[in-house]
């Protein structure tokens, strides 16, 4: 299901960090996947079919994982040499996940999302987060698609998901998180959305795919948006 065969970079350019650590064998435990989804809970139906009888197994796996030394990074490689980098920051008074696409030409990292107490978000349309997880390309964390899908899904806010978005995230809730009912879990977090909820995707009259949500790195009206050359740059790296 994993492959632990490559390694997470040394160092993601442009990104200041503490040591970026390899562990594959997350993916493996229902327990990381209750915790790692939980940004995206906004109801109490939601948190409640999540963690059913789990909240404090879940709730002491990721106080562990929050006190760690080092930052566990999951990697998932995109098209032309780009990757996708997930990242648990472990400072001790600044903890978060931060979402992050790399090409060996860029100077720097770009920051797609962040989970912390200042969410910034969505990253990802649904269309780029399925790309994403379904390109089958080796050299990463794993070649699951769907740990690959549940691993993006807190940068992800889409208001337009396909009709058989419900089906998928539920087929990758059952694979991984254990959880009763993985449908109604599915429709509760596809409603839900996380921190920024959904945000309309358009694209722009060069070509760029932009939203309009207030808390986005590719809402070009936001004070905070990537110039736009790098919005193109992030664009293209992502296209489906």
């Amino acid at each position: 299901m994993t492959n632990s065969a490559d390694l997470p970079p040394a160092r993601i350019p442009g990104y200041d960090s503490g040591t970026l650590t390899h562990h594959t064998e997350f993916l493996d435990e229902p327990l990381f996947w209750l915790g790692h989804l939980y940004p995206c809970v906004q109801s109490e139906e939601a948190e409640e079919l999540l963690f059913s009888a789990d909240h404090d197994a879940a709730a002491d796996f990721h106080r562990q994982l929050w006190e760690r030394g080092d930052w566990p990074t999951f990697t998932i490689p995109l098209t032309a040499d780009h990757r996708l980098h997930v990242v648990y920051r472990t400072f001790a008074d600044d903890v978060g996940t931060d979402y992050l696409l790399h090409h060996p030409d860029w100077d720097q990292a770009e920051l797609l999302a962040q989970d912390d107490g200042h969410f910034i978000g969505p990253g990802l349309s649904w269309p780029e987060l399925v790309a994403a997880a379904d390109n089958a390309l080796p050299g990463g964390s794993t070649t699951d698609p769907h740990a690959r899908l549940l691993l993006l899904l807190p940068a992800f806010g889409d208001d337009d998901v396909p009709d058989d978005a419900i089906d998928r995230l539920a087929a990758a809730l059952r694979a991984h998180t254990g959880v009763e009912t993985p449908e109604p879990l599915a429709a509760a977090l596809l409603d839900d959305q996380g921190a920024s909820g959904p945000a309309r995707w358009t694209t722009a009259g060069d070509g760029i795919r932009i939203n309009d949500g207030e808390y986005s790195f590719r809402n070009p009206t936001n004070r905070f948006a990537l110039p736009a050359a790098r919005l193109s740059q992030v664009a293209a790296a992502l296209a489906p």
